[in-house]
């Protein structure tokens, strides 16, 4: 009995010891290498330090609704232009957070969002170029709990809000004399994740978010949107273009359950 006692306090060693291993290896633990894998078909990937930017705060002050900023670096006298920005946030549960596709010739420079970040992770941004070639960029955010944090709105507000958009294009020094312009657009929607709990009856809220997005300027392709459940509540994209003289902006969104929401707005009508 005595050598029993005697080596208890060396098994609870062990055991914590034990219980410990999965914390460091989780803290250890890169997922980045297989999200080239399972995201990009583990294409090669070239440092984006000249090529795109992403800004986020270090310290998020609400992990359900974290801005971020992507920019583009190219030079103006590179040839090359940005295909595609691909926003994937490594520790959230579904990693691949949006993919912009930018229009051939809205020469897009500049795609701010925000999201929900589930714990500290490192943000990737990926950027195609015209040449084929994927360059990213990365940060590191310290957040956690964004996607199961309870929705800012009942469900009753959410619905009577659900696909209403507003349009917004702000003024710039640099008006008239360059066509570059600035927008924004804002759409009403819960954007659920599947891992927020209904506060009453205590059950999983199910998946239901906008999963497309496209925008025009009449019929002339802007930017588009594959999003997924790490964009924040009520999608709100705000981005720079050059204007082709159109007189109507356009926008198409569907959500996961097959709604299909549309409006157009006059250019020189919208709010700034």
């Amino acid at each position: 009995m005595m050598g029993c006692t005697r080596r208890l306090p060396l098994i609870a060693a062990l055991l914590g010891i034990a219980f410990a291993l999965p914390a460091s290896a989780e803290e250890a633990y890169d997922p980045w290498p297989g999200l080239v894998q399972d995201i990009f078909n583990n294409r090669p990937m070239n440092d984006g330090a000249d090529v795109i930017a992403i800004e986020m705060p270090y310290r998020a002050e609400d992990a359900a609704i974290v801005p971020v900023t992507l920019r583009s670096k190219l030079s103006p006298a590179d040839s090359r232009r940005i295909r595609s920005i691909t926003l994937v946030i490594d520790r959230n549960p579904a990693p691949m957070a949006a993919k912009f596709d930018l229009g051939p010739d809205a020469n897009v420079t500049e795609i701010s969002t925000r999201v929900r970040v589930n714990n500290y992770t490192d943000v990737h941004a990926v950027a195609e170029l015209s040449d084929g070639q994927l360059y990213v960029s990365k940060t590191y955010v310290k957040a956690s709990g964004g996607c199961s944090a309870p929705a800012g709105k009942n469900a009753e507000e959410a619905n009577n809000r659900l696909g209403q958009m507003r349009y917004r294009q702000f003024a710039r020094e640099d008006a008239p004399a360059s066509r570059i312009r600035e927008a924004q657009i804002m759409i009403g929607h819960p954007n659920n994740s599947g891992l927020q709990m209904d506060q009453v009856t205590q059950l999983y809220i199910p998946a239901f978010f906008i999963n497309q997005l496209k925008l025009t300027q009449d019929d002339s392709p802007v930017l588009s949107m594959e999003g997924g459940i790490s964009i924040s509540e009520d999608p709100n994209l705000r981005f720079t273009y050059v204007s082709n003289g159109a007189k109507r902006f356009r926008a198409e969104a569907k959500d996961t359950d097959g709604h299909l929401f549309r409006n157009e707005w006059d250019v020189e009508k919208s709010g700034t």
